[in-house]
């Protein structure tokens, strides 16, 4: 095997990452129907907020409790129990599409479930997979797993709308199918028990070790901060289906794949990463690429065109890719092991808040000055962050290659 390929030799790390593929594809199915369900319910862009409110704010109180419990429990049985919530919350989503019973309300309430099943999941998943390979080979790990994860976000939006389209049952079936699938391939890796300190566990400080650590590292504080402020504001993902129904005009099946698109541009930046991987200047491309996110919402803000959107959101995609694939590469790098699962939870709060905070945020703004001018200014803030964060974090700046990080 060609080096760049042979992180996939190791048995764990090739089961996870494929048990996060197709969860992924399944947690997109899930939220493409959910989005298209409220809204065609209500044909109110606030109710998307309300979703998006009601992933987030579990992640806000247990993400922490959850970090702490990574970093002194079995990991892979912690995914199990998260993916296990998530399969019984799909179960009921299909019951109440084939009884014809789904109302707001009840997606509001499923989709807290969802929420609280990816806040106790988040930070034992995302800190086990550093830990299935050599750390010279976390890099390649990190653009493998950021590629799977972008073709499930490709593949996903679209097998969600089409199914979506066909009947909301069929969705939330192969939602179930997948989780399922995802399940048993996490149960056959071999578990990683982790040897703890029993009197620095039941310290109640030792929760908040990761915070902690983020506000005496400026680099970690500074690399985990820029998503959250950057991605906040520009909110052209979360509003797809007013764009797609009410400017662009198209159904719910093109809807779904105009929401591919932004993966499908990650998807290929990230494929191209595990062939040709970041070498030098690390920190100035970070920043680079977060202002390549903003300038691709605000051309996806101003179009009225079907595929000059489409390539807005691809653009997005691969700007977005190149900042997770750094960001994702220096947090584990700066973090010791034994705290990586509570520092990795903080950053989950970060990246919820980014995600479905700023789906509330979007989805708020729509409805107050239309969606046009909500892009627009999301992607206007998202540009000064580019150029705040270099001089409030000048350290990152001057990152030239990953391996000075220690």
């Amino acid at each position: 095997m060609r080096p760049r390929f042979a992180v996939l030799r190791h048995r764990d790390y090739a089961l996870n990452t494929g048990a996060q593929f197709v969860r992924t594809i399944s947690l997109q199915i899930q939220s493409t129907a959910l989005a298209w369900q409220i809204y065609e319910i209500t044909r109110d862009p606030f109710q998307l907020a309300l979703v998006g409110l009601a992933v987030f704010l579990p992640a806000v109180f247990l993400s922490i409790p959850a970090g702490h419990l990574a970093d002194h429990y079995d990991r892979r049985r912690l995914v199990l129990i998260g993916i296990s919530v998530e399969l019984a919350a799909g179960a009921v989503l299909f019951g109440m599409a084939m009884a014809d019973r789904m109302t707001e309300n009840v997606i509001l309430a499923l989709a807290l479930s969802f929420g609280t099943a990816r806040a106790v999941t988040s930070p034992a998943a995302r800190s086990i997979m550093p830990s299935l390979v050599p750390r010279q080979d976390l890099a390649n790990a990190v653009a493998w797993s950021s590629t799977s994860w972008q073709v499930a976000a490709i593949a996903g939006p679209g097998i969600g709308g089409l199914l979506y389209a066909v009947s909301p049952h069929f969705a939330y079936g192969a939602l179930m199918i997948g989780l399922a699938i995802a399940m048993m391939l996490i149960f056959i890796m071999r578990g990683r028990p982790i040897v703890v300190d029993e009197t620095k566990a039941r310290d109640p400080a030792a929760i908040l070790a990761g915070i902690v650590l983020i506000c005496r590292n400026p680099l970690l504080l500074g690399t985990i901060s820029l998503d959250l402020f950057a991605v906040l504001f520009s909110g052209a993902t979360a509003l797809i289906p007013v764009f797609a129904q009410d400017i662009l005009q198209v159904g719910a099946d093109a809807g779904g794949l105009l929401r591919s698109a932004q993966g499908l541009g990650a998807s290929v930046t990230a494929l191209l990463l595990t062939q040709f991987p970041l070498q030098r200047h690390v920190g100035t491309r970070l920043f680079v690429s977060v202002g390549v996110f903003g300038i691709a919402a605000i051309v996806f803000g101003l179009s009225r065109d079907y595929w000059l959107s489409f390539g807005a959101l691809l653009l997005l995609g691969a700007g977005d890719m190149v900042s997770v694939y750094i960001r994702s590469t220096l947090v584990p790098l700066a973090t010791p092991d034994e705290l990586r699962g509570r520092v990795l939870a903080v950053e989950s709060v970060f990246i919820v808040a980014s995600n479905e905070l700023g789906t509330f945020v979007s989805g708020t703004a729509g409805a107050l000055v239309g969606p046009v001018a909500a892009v627009l200014l999301g992607g206007s803030l998202t540009l000064g962050v580019t150029f705040l964060w270099p001089a409030l974090f000048p350290q990152i700046r001057k990152i030239d290659r990953f391996s000075e990080i220690r």
